[in-house]
């Protein structure tokens, strides 16, 4: 048999394959011989060649089967990958046997967002989290509050994690590029708030519309009990939820239920 032939990237699959393997260096910083790492859509394995080369072990998740070709003939030698055809959004991570203790991944476009937000929601043994993503999504994992780009995205991530930007990535290291820059997000887990759906049902609320003071975002039944617990955290009754540190959620949530 001759060799596999180039994969076409799908735009429908959110595909754009890293090419460039400085680059795949700088996303796989920190990766260690002990380390099991989780990559989610390795495409043409770049990226999961270099995994190979310093990781114990490599869990590569992708839902495109037409690429495994390629990738088993790029992993050829490496018997410390093992590639599971899957939807990131509906992959069960939890069966990973053994379980990884880092991600690291070029996302896909399409489902970095939700998928983040879930692997910080439900796999608390990724301690580390170290992915390319598109900049305007990685700004908004990290914003800060009082900025444009601060929502309840931002607050949900940042009360699960420690967020950083750390590298800027120009398309031209894409195949095919993509029309704007990615960035290099870094997490590391920290504690999950205490009664994080109640928080985040909260969270969600309070960013329904952003030109509205949270009081009257809030469901009708806390209204009533919003502007004392304001108060107790040093804000006024009309702040809008963008004034919110992450962690003030957290604070006023909890005075919420004891105000009941």
């Amino acid at each position: 048999m001759g060799r596999p032939g180039p994969h076409l990237p799908k735009k429908r699959l959110g595909q754009h394959f890293l090419v460039d393997p400085n680059t795949a260096r700088i996303v796989a910083r920190g990766v260690i011989g002990d380390d099991v790492v989780l990559e989610v859509g390795p495409g043409r394995g770049a990226l999961t060649i270099v995994l190979a080369e310093r990781a114990r072990l490599v869990h590569a998740v992708e839902l495109d089967h037409d690429v495994f070709p390629i990738l088993k003939e790029v992993l050829d030698g490496h018997r410390n990958v093992l590639v599971h055809e899957g939807d990131a959004l509906a992959f069960d991570y939890k069966s990973l046997e053994p379980q990884p203790n880092k991600l690291v991944a070029n996302l896909p476009y399409n489902v970095a967002s939700a998928l983040v937000l879930r692997l910080l929601e439900e796999a608390g043994f990724l301690e580390e989290l170290r992915f390319m993503v598109q900049l305007e999504v990685a700004r908004r994992m990290a914003a800060e509050r009082r900025t444009k780009d601060y929502g309840a995205y931002a607050v949900l991530v940042q009360l699960l994690a420690e967020v950083r930007v750390v590298h800027k990535v120009s398309p031209r290291v894409f195949d095919p590029p993509p029309r704007v820059w990615s960035a290099i997000v870094a997490m590391e887990r920290g504690e999950k708030p205490k009664d994080y759906e109640r928080v985040k049902e909260l969270v969600i609320s309070a960013f329904r519309s952003r030109r509205k003071q949270l009081v009257n975002n809030l469901p009708e039944a806390l209204r009533g009990r919003a502007p004392e617990a304001l108060h107790s955290l040093g804000y006024l009754p009309d702040a809008r939820a963008e004034e919110l540190a992450p962690g003030d959620f957290t604070t006023l949530s909890h005075l919420l239920s004891e105000l009941v």
